[in-house]
């Protein structure tokens, strides 16, 4: 199924497997740069203002390719999305469980863009809060790209998984490494979900997508996954 699809797939099809994968890159950027940029460890040679410029241009290019990639997949004839689907997560009949955490990275990163455009309201405080949000959305749109993307098994994209995943973990024990007294909860977090997120991805590649009949899982529901059904 996943080499007929490649292979006479919709020029919709294409499009939106583009901007999903651009959009996991560019988010997976961001992410590196704002783990990278926060707290004092920002070299002195490099102007904050210049480093916040950088993370909200690539932010808003992220959206712009996310917006693609949902466009494009709801109006691809193939999967026969509704638009709702791409603000209510876990609502679609084409592999709802996989759809649902891209819709919730989704919404998880809308929230942090309508907060921003009103951060002077909010406050500060709470709009950091908010903000950190899009910490949570990487790794939801990187199980949803390697749990739905039909082209998952292939060398180039695996490749591609391992390069964001690698370079978010770097910037991760980094700023661990960078970070000063404080913050033992919020560090300790950090340092489990960075060993924690690599394991769990090998895990369920090895178990899923890299396994024979992943189509036809992939494709049920989370109340039969978790009963063991067909």
């Amino acid at each position: 199924m996943t080499t007929t699809l490649a292979l006479t797939g919709s020029p919709l099809w294409y499009a939106s497997r583009a901007g999903g994968t651009l959009a996991l890159v560019l988010l997976t950027a961001t992410v590196v740069l704002g783990i990278a940029s926060g707290g004092r460890v920002v070299p002195r040679r490099i102007g904050r203002f210049e480093i916040g410029l950088l993370h909200r241009n690539l932010s808003l290019l992220t959206l712009v390719f996310l917006g693609m990639h949902v466009v494009t997949a709801v109006l691809d004839p193939f999967v026969r999305l509704s638009w709702a689907v791409s603000v209510v997560p876990f609502g679609a009949s084409y592999r709802p469980l996989w759809l649902g955490l891209g819709t919730a990275a989704l919404d998880l990163l809308l929230a942090v863009l309508v907060t921003s455009a009103l951060r002077h309201r909010l406050g500060v405080r709470s709009w950091k809060a908010v903000h950190w949000l899009a910490y949570a959305a990487w790794p939801l749109a990187l199980f949803h790209s390697a749990g739905t993307g039909t082209d998952t098994r292939l060398p180039l994209q695996l490749w591609l998984y391992a390069a964001c995943l690698a370079t978010v973990i770097a910037a991760v024990w980094w700023r661990l490494a960078k970070a000063g007294p404080g913050h033992v909860a919020g560090r300790l977090t950090a340092a489990v979900a960075a060993t924690a997120v690599p394991v769990v991805l090998t895990a369920f590649l090895a178990a899923g997508p890299l396994q024979p009949g992943w189509s036809q899982r992939a494709a049920l529901t989370p109340v039969v996954l978790i009963g063991g059904g067909r």
